[in-house]
């Protein structure tokens, strides 16, 4: 079957709304759930072929997140107000990423310290730099962004790092930044900041103890 053919002509069971009624969410295709948000395609492509298209320009969902809405009606079929809508609803689902559990999270290894805030860095196209805070049974306190950089540097001063730190009595602290370009190699400037900041966290502690 031709993806040029309206939705309406599939089998019903094919057509994106009644596949989610029918048989969850879960058995959806990216494209599918992005056809349903769009509502309908072109005179010339359905919606799930355009669908299709979008994705694959984008190349990737945290891509497709990070996309202004000119970049959604460079297409055929889509206008202000239905870039607008994908938009919203990309939007919607990072901030459903975002929002803190009830339960107090407690960090104890390295992928729940990046489970806690990928979502915040991922659609980024400037540095930021952050900081979670921890009381002494690693619980999560509070998530701060310290700084904002530019696309590919960013200027951070350790006093306003431990400033937070200090002020909210966490006993442990986990800093994060983003590399837009989306290399995890650690740049000089970070392997410098990082002794830097990680010296000036012995001092305090020290200080305290």
């Amino acid at each position: 079957m031709s993806d040029i053919k309206s939705i309406k002509s599939w089998a019903e069971e094919d057509r994106p709304r009644e596949k989610l009624s029918q048989k969850g969410k879960e058995s959806l295709s990216n494209a599918e759930l992005l056809a349903i948000i769009m509502s309908s395609g072109s005179k010339d492509e359905s919606a799930v072929s355009l669908a299709k298209r979008i994705l694959t320009q984008a190349e990737s969902l945290n891509n497709l997140g990070r996309q202004s809405l000119e970049f959604f009606m460079s297409f055929k079929g889509i206008g202000e107000a239905k870039a607008i809508t994908i938009a919203a609803a990309l939007e919607l689902g990072r901030r459903r990423q975002a929002e803190p559990s009830k339960e107090k999270k407690s960090i104890t290894s390295s992928a729940d310290a990046y489970e806690v805030i990928a979502h915040r860095l991922a659609d980024l196209n400037n540095e930021e730099f952050w900081v979670v805070l921890l009381n002494n049974k690693n619980h999560i306190i509070s998530q701060e962004r310290i700084f904002t950089g530019g696309v590919s540097a960013i200027v951070v001063d350790a006093k306003l790092v431990f400033k937070s730190a200090l002020s909210k009595l966490a006993s442990r602290i986990i800093l994060y930044h983003n590399h837009p370009i989306g290399s995890i190699k650690p740049s000089q400037q970070d392997i410098s900041l990082t002794k830097k900041l990680s010296q000036a966290g012995g001092f305090i502690r020290h200080q305290r103890s």
